[in-house]
């Protein structure tokens, strides 16, 4: 377990007991490292000033990408990179941004604030960017407004080496050779603005764009149908029972709305304890979602060939004052840092079945790891977040059971900590746990069985003054880790760790 378990009891206790038992020997499950995956739509500023700014930009850049997004990208050791939406993708089509630059036709970004945009950003542009980052491509094909014969065409542009129409124009662009491709989504949000599909006229739908992939495409990439909107298990279950064969995984969105619902969202600044508290509650509704999706999706497929996919998360807040309102520019606090770790503990948690995870998005929107304005730049809490559970990517994760004391506001109550343990291929453990509670000090004890450590090799804190400070263009090294040195091993199978309030601490043990 990574949520705990929150002891209740009606006698009195010395101390409240919060105790993490590490299994180090019985873990069977690899996390896969997909599930710190990025995701970079053609929304407001994330593509266009974001990652790319164009070869004459004043601002440094790399044959048009920003110079300080390619070097922090780079050391987030991103795995997979979603591309072109979202929303923005089944109004997409991929031949409009090819080629010469001067003959890219324009393109009004009809979901996103009216924004038009030039198409200089496109596969090209995308599947060298993932080359640059060492990642895998996810692109997201166009079934809302598009046909199955452009999305073969794509299939064949970016993938084939055959001596076809398609190939000979990849080649006139400038690549010989093909990119690897690793995973076409077959559509985005049917249900909604993919299409305002049923899920049987979209299982339908699927199982034909699904087959001509494969026969394009054979195994070189997985197929991914687009799957539920949050608790909608019905999509999922019809999904499973009737396209379960022409998939290899489904996805499905989630994202933590703070506040009482989509038209009275938390600001993501100067919200106090009820809207810290309700994000961290909402948040952590992702583990019932993917307990109940994978339940379903076992039913049909026993054996977990079908991976689930959490292809879209993170906290949605109202936009930034001065804003454009269809740009989703949001700032970054110490809550959305605990949101991300709670979030991805989940998904440790789940690895049997999510094999994927793309936080919205990677830079300028949502709970974005990156924030730019002009030549400046900021690492956001989030970021730092995913940089520290690095360490988690492609480990095996270890059984643990934690027990926790609560955090309560008012009348309500939440585990006052999240964890996730794992051990690498060199046998290093790596352990790291988040204290939601904002104002208390928790001290938790870690027993490993199994295995002993002879040392404690690093600690890493992540925290901040408040639950709604942030980095700011003019101070934007407020939140960054820290060396921790709360940690006390009092055996060789047990430590003492005091993590502060409103923190995340990671852990090497050796």
């Amino acid at each position: 377990m990574l949520l705990c378990l929150v002891v209740l009891t009606t006698f009195t206790l010395k101390a409240q007991v919060n105790v993490l038992e590490i299994d180090a020997v019985g873990g069977k499950t690899q996390i896969n490292k997909n599930i710190y995956g990025q995701f970079a739509e053609h929304l407001g500023r994330c593509i266009y000033d974001g990652i790319w700014v164009g070869k004459d930009s004043p601002i440094p850049n790399v044959n048009g990408y920003r110079k300080d997004l390619l070097e922090a990208l780079q050391a987030l050791k991103v795995p997979v990179l979603r591309w072109p939406g979202g929303c923005f993708a089944d109004t997409y089509h991929w031949k409009n941004g090819i080629g010469p630059l001067a003959d890219r036709p324009k393109i009004k970004n009809v979901f996103w604030g009216g924004t038009v945009e030039d198409n200089s950003f496109g596969t090209n542009e995308f599947l060298n960017l993932c080359e640059m980052l060492g990642c895998d491509p996810y692109i997201s094909a166009n079934v809302g407004s598009g046909t199955v014969g452009e999305m073969v065409d794509w299939i064949e542009y970016m993938t084939s080496d055959d001596d076809v129409p398609m190939v000979q124009l990849r080649k006139k662009n400038g690549r010989e050779k093909p990119w690897n491709v690793k995973f076409i989504g077959i559509g985005n949000e049917s249900w909604g603005c993919g299409g305002d599909m049923t899920p049987e006229f979209y299982s339908d739908l699927m199982r034909q764009y699904s087959n001509y992939a494969k026969m394009y495409g054979g195994d070189k990439f997985q197929r991914i149908g687009c799957g539920s909107n949050g608790g909608d298990f019905n999509w999922t279950k019809v999904l499973m029972e009737k396209g379960r064969n022409n998939m290899d995984g489904l996805s499905l969105h989630y994202y933590t709305i703070a506040g009482e619902g989509w038209n009275n969202k938390s600001a993501a600044t100067g919200f106090g304890e009820d809207l810290y508290f309700s994000g961290l509650k909402k948040a952590l509704y992702m583990d019932e979602l993917v307990s109940k999706h994978s339940a379903i999706m076992d039913q049909y497929d026993k054996d977990k060939r079908v991976d689930l996919l959490v292809d879209e998360w993170g906290i949605w807040t109202d936009v930034e004052l001065g804003t454009n309102p269809g740009h989703l520019f949001q700032q970054n606090s110490m809550r959305d840092a605990l949101i991300a770790s709670s979030t991805l503990d989940i998904m440790n948690k789940h690895s049997d079945r999510v094999k994927m995870a793309n936080i919205a998005q990677v830079v300028n929107v949502l709970q974005a790891m990156i924030l730019t304005k002009g030549d400046k730049m900021i690492l956001t809490p989030t970021y730092q977040v995913f940089k520290m559970y690095n360490v988690h990517q492609d480990a095996t994760l270890l059984p643990s059971n934690l027990i926790c004391e609560p955090y309560k506001l008012g009348n309500d109550q939440i585990p006052a900590i999240s964890s996730s343990a794992s051990v690498d291929k060199n046998g290093k453990i790596h352990v790291s746990i988040s204290n939601l509670n904002p104002s208390k000090e928790i001290k938790l004890e870690i027993n490993l069985s199994g295995k002993g450590f002879a040392k404690i090799n690093s600690g890493t804190i992540l925290t901040a003054a408040a639950v709604n400070t942030v980095n700011t263009f003019e101070k934007p090294e407020t939140i960054v880790p820290t060396a921790f040195k709360n940690a006390k091993k009092l055996t060789d199978n047990k430590l003492e760790v005091s993590i502060p309030g409103k923190s995340l601490v990671v852990l090497e043990l050796e």
